[in-house]
């Protein structure tokens, strides 16, 4: 269920890469990966798949892996942000080890790092290996130049190491206002990876910082940061996303300039020596990823927060329903590779299916009621069913049933059309465990709309089946009219309407949203659901999967979210 698990198809590139450092010693015996997000939002489907990779690596090798929250860009981040990171990979099924760097084990922020990288930045000007310049970020454009042709030094490149230094801790005291100067690494501006022409390694940021508050000014670029954490943490293998396969030469460079200044990890004898590689993000269909554009989502109201269930969040996928191992096994199936490519939420929702189909506890709902008037029917019985027609441990429960009851709208027609097995006029049905019923009339209101159906039942079908052995096509959810327990349940589709929102792009996303996304109904459900537990989640019979929701259900007033239906056209190859 997750990226560690023995198959052939889990021994993916970079299962191997591992494998072949572990073997060779480089490990210093103990592999070390990371799980490094930005605490500037929610995790999302996405980051899901980097979880499982990341910490499904260091489980199969008996390893580490650390939970860092690269921190490095106050001006986006908060506590809430970072302690819904921890939640959410808790819920997945993982949890961080390794030393910390003392809030808990395994747990390193980046911004506790700050004072070893300033003082690294000043060894790099000191070394004539950084510079301090003052070029615009327009001007910059101009000497850094294009990838074909060598760009242009700029006027700071050669100037004395002391002057820099000076600067540099005039920006650390907040004597300059932000991007008046920043600090470069001396590279290589000739270089055909426009990364590597002199990139930017600590830039002013006057914005207080949700772990430090005001005590720094000046804050370092990821590109910078991002190797030193993985080195001073003596992590063994980088595991990033494609994008970052151009930026691999400067992660290497600062690990070169860090051994340079014997601050490399030794562990068991064995220096240990970071290394990068990437695999394809995972994209889906008919929704968006970015963190900025979720936060749009959210800020303008298109959603209710980032736990909205129509979300690709982690938070909202759980209020929705989705399991921690179905989010699992469905990133185990898109694989890892090198490939960009995208998948089909369809995927994901069979995944969910094949799980809860296995372990959801079966009720009995209707969502759009019509109450059945069995005219014969006299008194109260009890309705046995199995909780779980695929599980026999789960037992059975006890429905009342009595002459009143809620059908679902959808399931009489007045005039049938063909193939519709279900109850009409002079036609039988059978209510699901209890008996077989016919229609003997319907009762309208003044605008011809069917406010009830009446029937009979048939004394020798109590069960189900009739007593001289007809057959009875069909099958039919109810409720009990006199127990039944009113519920809003929330229906939950696709957030927009197109595969690929941002066609015609990111401006434009928010045209394409789905006005039906979200529709609202109240709903009769069996009374055993009144008290069921926020988070909880079934399958309503013949209907679809289900959740009580964790933030509005309330005792004898259950709120029930769409999980998926119950059925789907797609299957997985």
């Amino acid at each position: 269920m997750d990226a560690s698990r023995e198959s052939d198809t889990s021994r993916h590139f970079l299962r191997q890469w591992i494998e072949e450092d572990h073997a060779a010693g480089r490990t210093g015996g103990t592999v070390v990966t990371r799980f490094p997000p930005e605490p500037n939002g929610y995790i999302h489907i996405g980051h899901a798949k980097a979880v499982c990779v990341d910490f499904g690596m260091a489980k199969l090798f008996g390893g580490e892996c650390h939970l860092r929250l690269d921190d490095t860009n106050p001006a986006k981040e908060s506590d809430e942000y970072a302690e819904n990171i921890k939640n959410d990979i808790r819920w997945l099924g993982w949890q961080w080890s390794g030393a910390g760097d003392g809030v808990e084990p395994g747990f390193y922020n980046a911004s506790n790092m700050f004072d070893t990288m300033y003082q690294i930045a000043e060894n790099l000007i000191k070394a004539g290996q950084a510079y301090c310049c003052n070029l615009t970020q327009d001007e910059w454009k101009e000497y850094r130049g294009v990838p074909e042709k060598p760009g242009r030094p700029s006027p700071s490149r050669d100037t004395d190491p002391e002057r820099n230094l000076r600067i540099f801790r005039e920006m650390r005291d907040g004597k300059y206002a932000d991007g008046e100067w920043c600090l470069r690494a001396k590279i290589d501006m000739a270089s055909p990876n426009i990364h590597f022409r002199d990139p930017v390694i600590y830039r002013i940021r006057h914005v207080s910082h949700y772990h430090l508050g005001d005590k720094w000014c000046i804050y370092p670029m990821y590109d910078f940061a991002h190797p030193i954490e993985d080195a001073l943490e003596g992590v063994t293998h980088s595991m990033c996303t494609l994008e970052f396969e151009v930026h691999r030469p400067l992660y290497d460079w600062v690990v070169d300039r860090m051994d340079e200044q014997g601050l490399l990890v030794v562990r068991n004898g064995v220096k240990i020596r970071p290394q990068q590689r990437e695999f394809a993000r995972l994209n889906i269909t008919w929704t968006v990823m970015s963190k900025r554009l979720l936060l749009q989502l959210v800020t303008e109201g298109h959603v209710a927060g980032w736990d909205d269930p129509r979300m690709p969040t982690v938070c909202g996928m759980r209020r929705r329903g989705f399991t921690p191992g179905a989010i699992r096994e469905f990133c185990d199936r898109v694989g890892v590779t090198k490939v960009e490519s995208e998948s089909d939420p369809a995927l994901l929702e069979w995944c969910v299916r094949e799980e809860l189909n296995r372990t959801a506890l079966r009720r009995m709902a209707v969502l759009d009621p019509v109450k059945l008037l069995i005219e014969n029917f006299e008194g109260t019985r009890d309705v046995e069913l199995p909780n779980n027609p695929l599980d026999e441990a789960a037992g059975t429960r006890k429905v009342p049933f009595s002459k009143e009851v809620w059908i679902d709208r959808a399931d009489f027609m007045e005039v049938p059309e063909k193939k519709f097995f279900r109850l009409a006029p002079d036609r039988e049905v059978r209510l699901r465990g209890a008996c077989i019923v016919k229609c003997t009339g319907v009762d309208k209101d003044a605008d011809g709309k069917i406010t009830a159906i009446r029937c009979t039942w048939d004394e020798g079908s109590w069960g189900g089946n009739a007593s001289d052995g007809r057959k009875v096509k069909g099958t039919i959810h109810w409720v009990d009219a006199a127990t039944g327990v009113k519920a809003e349940v929330r229906l939950y589709d696709r957030l927009f309407t197109v595969p690929d929102p941002l066609q015609d792009g990111s401006d434009q996303f928010l045209k394409y949203l789905n006005p039906d996304s979200l529709k609202t109904v109240t709903a009769y459900v069996e009374p055993a659901l009144a008290a069921c537990a926020p988070g909880e989640r079934f399958q309503f019979e013949r209907t679809g999967y289900f959740v009580a929701d964790a933030k509005d259900s309330a005792p004898g007033a259950p709120v029930f979210n769409r999980t998926v239906t119950l059925k789907d056209g797609y299957k997985p190859a």
